[in-house]
């Protein structure tokens, strides 16, 4: 049996968990360029019907740290904010949190990507602000410094991640790429003192708590609610769960609304300029400013969630957030 039809068997009959040197062989073929026809597309199916089991899960992960590539580097007091995609077309409300929470005092390095699964990545939306995205650790930790807020650029990631896209064009990464963007928020090779993840999809939580074990030393919370919103939302209860730990934490909402105030306009960046100057739609503007305030408590600024939601409340209406959104692109 091939290495290639072994992987491929494991995957779709699912008897045992696909293990360390099977995905090896894989990306040692990808990264050279000798995959046999196809065989990304499958692979990526398969993973994107149903979530491997965590065996699977762990033994892909392993298999790519034990190619080496750029260490993490740490980030001592810094949160992120990402999420998996796959849920209801919104704005951009992580990338809008990330810049709410770093005017409130937040240390914010921020991941993301181009738009695959929304209408408009973090990446699409920093570039229409003329927001620069960090091409190295050292420019991501000078932005920190400079603005409280640090994006990181396409430099965080494996280099398998986009051989792996480039395999499968023409198809659709939207429609094949379900997993890779459910996994994203553990690809990056960056530490980080905490992470506040969304989750559209509960079944896909057991998966992510087995990655969210991996990363010692970061506190990470995963946050659902039934509206499919990867992110917390204002109007409908939120749940939180603690990593791997299982304890959790139930938000209830603060205030009305539905998904449909979340929608996204024409143009991202005056969506993100609307949000962050307050004139967006109230519920919008309370979902980035509960989002902000999670980062807040999550990186132990402050235990008070009313203080917070304050506080965030507070930097949109002063105009501290958009403020900070006009020094990042003037420094684009």
């Amino acid at each position: 049996m091939s290495t290639a039809t072994a992987l491929l068997t494991g995957l779709t009959h699912r008897a045992e968990p696909v293990g360390v040197p099977q995905w090896s062989a894989f990306l040692h073929r990808l990264t050279r360029g000798r995959l046999a026809t196809g065989e990304a597309a499958a692979v990526l199916a398969s993973l994107s019907t149903t979530m491997p089991d965590p065996g699977t899960l762990a033994a892909l992960f392993d298999a790519a740290h034990d190619r080496g590539g750029e260490d993490a580097v740490d980030y001592p007091g810094a949160v992120n904010i990402v999420g998996t995609g796959g849920g209801p077309r919104t704005v951009n409300i992580s990338t809008a949190a990330a810049i709410v929470a770093a005017a409130m005092g937040v240390r914010v390095v921020k991941t993301g990507s181009p738009g695959r699964s929304s209408q408009s990545g973090s990446f699409d939306v920093l570039g229409g602000a003329r927001v620069r995205l960090a091409g190295s650790h050292t420019e991501l930790a000078d932005m920190l410094d400079r603005f409280g807020v640090g994006f990181a650029g396409f430099f965080v990631y494996p280099v398998e991640v986009p051989l792996l896209v480039a395999e499968i064009v023409p198809l659709d990464l939207r429609v094949l790429g379900r997993f890779v963007n459910t996994v994203g928020p553990f690809l990056a090779r960056l530490s980080v003192s905490a992470q506040l993840t969304g989750v559209s999809r509960p079944d896909d939580l057991p998966a992510l708590r087995t990655l969210a074990e991996r990363r010692v030393g970061q506190r990470t919370w995963l946050c659902h609610n039934a509206t499919g919103v990867d992110e917390l939302v204002s109007f409908a209860a939120n749940w939180v769960h603690e990593g791997g730990s299982g304890r959790g934490l139930r938000l209830e909402p603060s205030g009305r609304g539905a998904v449909a105030d979340l929608a996204p306009g024409p143009d991202p960046v005056a969506d993100l300029r609307s949000v962050l100057s307050g004139r967006a739609r109230a519920t919008t503007v309370e979902t980035v400013c509960l989002n902000a305030a999670a980062l807040a408590v999550l990186s132990g600024a402050t235990t008070d969630w009313g203080r917070a939601r304050y506080d965030a409340t507070e930097v949109v209406r002063g105009g501290a957030a958009l403020a900070l959104l006009d020094r990042l692109g003037g420094d684009g």
